[in-house]
């Protein structure tokens, strides 16, 4: 009789075990790739963009079967809402530079991870000008603007909502591409102090920045590509490269033999004996590489910027030192205006070393180029007397 009730309770026992098992299978959910979400109509109908900062904008979440996704959300507008609405982005047409692909709306800047988020009304004044190419005397005194959102979560495709509408009255903005996007070396022996990442240390204390390269392409949106810096270096002692003053959250640091991205916990930088270094960087692709420079360097004590606006000379308008190290190659000037007008960099009160060339904002100058053409407006003005390129960046 034991033996009969022990096997019965065993049999019961083994169900409820292959039940549970059952169970737990069906409720784990799948990923369902969704086919649409609904984007709701905004409560603002009619908008004066010039006297507005954003527009909210509240949305559902797509269905993923009850999958709980982390979801990317993005605003889209376009002038138009029909068979040939929704083609052609305004970055797909940027990257035209035949200027042949037209954009027939804009995917805006903004990423949301709820479900509502605010519309910029900068944002959206930019994209109509970029969609319809207006110029400052074509704008339309009322717009009717078409919006969807999109959803992206890892393991499904990119789905879109329903189109709504507003009305809004745009104003002009003068469209330029992004700027580029500079990165920063902070460490030991660099800039004036040591390991100062403040975001008013650029030049002025331990952060020196790199340099756009001549002739190389940016990406229009972003500001991407390829930069470089060179300077002298000692061994052993560590740097980073950062890209934003005041903040760590984007860095290039070590990883043994590896040069690694956005890791807190990676090591410095370091060369193995002292010398002149080149560093190069592409924020498009994530490549970093750090060589020795084997080009002849001199060592100067004075950097001037002799041009048109004072009379060619030398020894007045002088750069600061960006570093107070071993050797100083970098030179700045901070909140420096101009006219229109044409200069040079020289060295040491003399004409002996001295570079000009023939582009700007920024560019290479070589030994007696050419006057350096220089725009209206207020710079912080950057040098590089290892590589002879400068940097003219507007101040705001």
């Amino acid at each position: 009789m034991k033996k009969i009730l022990l096997s019965s309770l065993m049999l019961l026992s083994m169900t409820l075990v292959f039940t549970a098992c059952n169970d737990d299978r069906d409720s784990n959910p799948t990923l369902v790739q969704p086919a649409t979400f609904t984007l709701n109509n905004p409560v603002n109908t009619l908008v004066d963009l010039a006297a507005s900062t954003g527009i909210p904008f509240e949305w559902s979440q797509p269905d993923y079967g009850g999958w709980p996704a982390a979801v990317e959300y993005q605003l889209e507008v376009s002038p138009t809402n029909d068979e040939n609405s929704w083609k052609v982005s305004t970055d797909e047409a940027a990257a035209d530079e035949t200027g042949a692909t037209v954009a027939d709306y804009a995917i805006l800047p903004s990423f949301y991870a709820s479900c509502k988020g605010v519309m910029l009304a900068d944002e959206l004044a930019k994209a109509l000008v970029q969609i319809c190419q207006w110029d400052e005397n074509s704008v339309p005194e009322k717009q009717t603007v078409y919006v969807r959102c999109s959803a992206v979560t890892p393991g499904a495709t990119k789905v879109y909502s329903n189109v709504v509408s507003l009305e809004v009255n745009p104003y002009y903005i003068e469209l330029a591409d992004a700027p580029i996007e500079l990165w920063y070396l902070v460490g030991e022996g660099i800039g004036s102090a040591d390991w100062d990442n403040g975001a008013g240390s650029v030049a002025t204390g331990g952060l020196i920045p790199m340099y756009p390269i001549a002739g190389n392409e940016y990406d229009k949106r972003t500001g991407q590509g390829e930069i470089e810096y060179a300077g002298y270096f000692q061994a052993g002692k560590g740097f980073k490269l950062v890209k934003i003053p005041g903040k760590w959250d984007d860095q290039w640091g070590k990883n043994g033999d590896d040069f690694v991205k956005n890791d807190g916990g990676s090591g410095n930088i370091t060369v193995d004996a002292d010398g002149y270094y080149r560093i190069r960087l592409n924020t498009a692709t994530d490549e970093l590489v750090i060589e020795p420079f084997d080009g002849t360097v001199g060592v100067h004590t004075m950097m001037g910027m002799p041009g048109d606006y004072q009379g060619w000379d030398t020894g007045a308008n002088l750069m600061n030192a960006m570093s107070t190290n071993v050797e100083n190659h970098d030179w700045y000037l901070m909140s420096v205006t101009y006219e229109d007008t044409a200069l040079k960099f020289a060295a040491d009160n003399a004409w002996d070393v001295n570079w000009g060339g023939n582009d700007f904002p920024y560019g290479i100058g070589s030994q007696n180029g050419p006057n350096i053409p220089i725009a209206a407006g207020t710079y912080n003005v950057f040098f590089n007397d290892i590589l002879g390129t400068y940097n003219f960046v507007a101040v705001e």
